[in-house]
């Protein structure tokens, strides 16, 4: 490694960390209808659409009407989008005449995005429209990662309030989570990106021609503003099929730094949010430095890995270089490896290289990152809330191991509880094992993988993987545009993303309703290391030793086979 690669490390963790406490607290604010310094912009705005709505902001919901009403609202968003995507070929802003996607991939891209997946069977430049991608794809990226927040403040609301029957009202937290928490700071990454070189125009295609005298069409489009929110709301879908490995996708280094920071800025931020709504904020800390310990332990593997030269090739390279198959000059090794680990790490699935092309033990910590459930940071609410979820089950096995009656924060963990929590742990099971076993076992399907051997089904892995854990990355050289795949993988996203949205609201109802017991000089404290250590050692355990058969037969069994 060079100075430079230490320089970028050292500023991604600072635009990271920095603004976390304070972009945290403005989430806990914004949510909860306090005033803050966009109120007076952005106020009027969000009263407005309460009206033309018919919706009562000071009404509140249950955990059913809330979940009714998210349901509702996903489900509308899905019917318009793959309307939208089918019948493209006959709606403007399509310079390029492009025809509407068939019902599979149309059905697949449609739920990718709802499900805030953005699991991409397509290439966006030779497949999808302005249109389609402005109001199908961008506006799907703003209201899906608003749904993840509404629904962890509704687990916040849970865990924080005593005896209440109410958790908030989805359309205001949604309404608030869209204008105040994702649109500000989209449109300024936006002007960053254009300042870079970003393309943002409705300008056609340009034909140019090379210095070797070859035709060449060079895609445009409005891009920087739906980098902007795929970045930040944790989407992943690039405008371009080679993502943020395109050089009008991410032009510089400034642009490379600025897109894979966004990535985990606001699941950093919050942390810090939950923190203020249980009003402990050392509670967020103990949090925080679980999912930092797991992303340096995932990172420093992955680094390590990657910069192993390949035994095969060691009479051609040069001694201790790092393989550059697959990974873009510009950016290298580490800042390659860093995008990688950000990205599985985050439910976000851009990449700036091809995960393909990694070493093995590096796209087994990208696999990893995405089987525990995408805790490390996660998605936008969606992290958070899966992370506290593995704290209940932490807090859970703590009290079987003291012999008390586990509870958090004063809640007590109670029958139901613990049966909710179990529902969750079965759901990336059931969506990688399961669906990826059936696809794995038919010939059609399987034929899919472009490599044999353990390679190949490390890509099949690591699909039906992205998929469940609503990631949307892939091992470049996966087939997927095939009806069974886009049905397939399209299911293992809907298991991913309602599979946990529904026992979580469920969850925040019933610990909503109790009351608070006085914590006392016996009652296992959630602040401390040895209780981080714990939920770092639940996390490995629960969440990844259910996926190590798996792993053993691709990533392990290819990096052991290294050399031969």
């Amino acid at each position: 490694m060079h100075s430079y690669d230490y320089a970028l490390l050292l500023a991604f963790f600072a635009i990271v960390l920095l603004p976390a406490p304070w972009l945290g607290r403005f989430y806990y604010k914004v949510m909860e209808g306090q005033r803050t310094w966009l109120t007076p912009l952005l106020g009027p705005v969000e009263r407005g659409c309460y009206r033309l709505a018919g919706v009562h902001a000071d009404r509140e919901q249950n955990w059913k009407q809330y979940a009714l009403a998210l349901l509702a609202f996903n489900l509308a968003g899905f019917t318009v989008l793959f309307g939208v995507l089918m019948l493209q070929g006959e709606l403007p802003l399509n310079p390029q005449h492009l025809s509407g996607l068939t019902w599979s991939l149309a059905f697949n891209t449609a739920v990718s995005y709802v499900t805030n997946t953005n699991w991409q069977a397509y290439s966006g430049e030779a497949s999808v429209s302005y249109l389609s991608q402005m109001l199908g794809l961008a506006v799907q990226n703003f209201v899906s990662a608003a749904t993840g927040l509404a629904v962890l403040v509704a687990l916040c609301r849970g865990i924080a309030r005593r005896s209440a029957a109410t958790l908030g009202n989805f359309w205001v937290d949604m309404t608030r989570a869209t204008l105040y928490g994702l649109l500000p700071l989209c449109l300024l990454l936006a002007l960053l990106l254009v300042w870079q070189g970003v393309p943002q125009t409705f300008a056609d295609y340009t034909h140019a021609v090379t210095l070797q005298g070859a035709e060449q069409v060079l895609p445009l489009g409005p891009a920087a503003s739906q980098i902007a929110i795929k970045q930040l709301g944790t989407n992943g879908g690039g405008f371009f099929g080679v993502n943020s490995a395109h050089p009008f996708e991410n032009p510089t280094a400034w642009s490379n730094l600025f897109e894979v920071a966004a990535i985990i800025l606001i699941p950093v931020a919050l942390v810090f949010t939950f923190g203020h709504y249980v009003k402990d904020l050392r509670q967020s800390r103990a949090i925080l430095a679980c999912m930092f310990g797991l992303f340096l332990l995932g990172g420093a593997t992955a680094l390590w890995s990657e910069y192993q030269p390949n035994p095969a090739l060691a009479s051609v390279q040069v001694e201790q270089s790092a393989p550059l198959e697959g990974k873009e000059s510009r950016f290298g090794t580490t800042g390659s490896v860093l995008w990688t680990v950000a990205t599985t790490a985050a439910s976000n699935g851009s990449v700036n290289a091809m995960h393909d092309s990694l070493n093995p033990l590096t796209g087994m910590v990208a696999m990893v990152n995405m089987m525990v459930g995408e805790v490390i940071f996660g998605g936008v609410g969606a992290g958070l809330y899966g992370m506290l979820l593995f704290v209940l089950v932490a807090v859970f096995l703590a009290g079987l191991m003291i012999g008390r009656t586990p509870e958090y924060l004063g809640k007590k963990l109670q029958a139901r509880e613990v049966q909710l929590l179990v529902a969750t742990l079965l759901v990336m099971p059931v969506g990688v094992l399961l669906l990826g076993a059936v696809a794995a076992s038919l010939p059609g399907p399987a034929s899919a993988v472009s490599n044999p051997g353990a390679h190949g089904f490390s890509q099949l892995l690591y699909a039906y993987t992205s998929g469940a854990a609503n990631n949307g990355s892939a091992f470049a050289g996966f087939a997927a545009n095939s009806e069974f795949h886009n049905v397939m993988i399209g299911l293992a996203m809907l298991i991913g993303r309602f599979g946990y949205i529904l026992p979580v609201l469920a969850l925040a109802g019933s610990l909503a309703t109790k009351q608070r017991v006085p914590q006392g000089l016996n009652s296992f404290p959630t602040h401390g290391p040895l209780f981080t250590t714990l939920l770092l050692v639940t996390i490995l355990l629960v969440g990844g030793l259910t996926f190590l058969p798996a792993l053993a037969l691709g990533p392990v069994a290819e990096h052991l086979s290294l050399g031969f």
